[in-house]
């Protein structure tokens, strides 16, 4: 089983993927709780250049609520990540943690319900930008 699912984005600045992802995900009712800069923290921290590689946590406060309610210790899993990475043929790829693959570990029945309802939703936001 893959772990995440890809597009890529071609045409568009590396700003101009963020806001689409960002939206994308708005319209299914994400939000974006946390934005990790991995370039700039390489660079600051290691004294590294780094392609441009951001990791969105995104949420769905409905589906949180849902998962913590039905497994407390759920919130290691969360928020599902979203990675946008430049490549260096310029190419901006958008990848999507997939839930299915990391509900398989944890024994719990409406978990695996709810990682379906979470991962449709992501296949929506993923073929949003293809």
């Amino acid at each position: 089983m893959n772990y995440h699912k890809s597009v890529t984005q071609e045409g568009k600045s590396f700003e101009e993927v963020i806001e689409a992802v960002t939206e994308a995900l708005k319209t299914e009712g994400f939000g974006v709780l946390t934005d990790i800069d991995v370039s700039a923290t390489f660079k600051k921290k290691l004294d590294l250049d780094f392609q441009k590689y951001r990791i969105l946590g995104a949420c769905n406060p409905h589906f949180a609520h849902k998962a913590i309610s039905s497994e407390n210790k759920i919130g290691v899993f969360l928020p599902c990540n979203v990675v946008v990475q430049q490549h260096e043929d310029g190419s901006i790829e958008v990848s999507a943690v997939d839930p299915m693959a990391s509900m398989m570990s944890v024994e719990n029945e409406e978990l695996g319900a709810l990682a379906s309802e979470v991962n449709a939703k992501l296949d929506k936001v993923i073929a949003q930008l293809s």
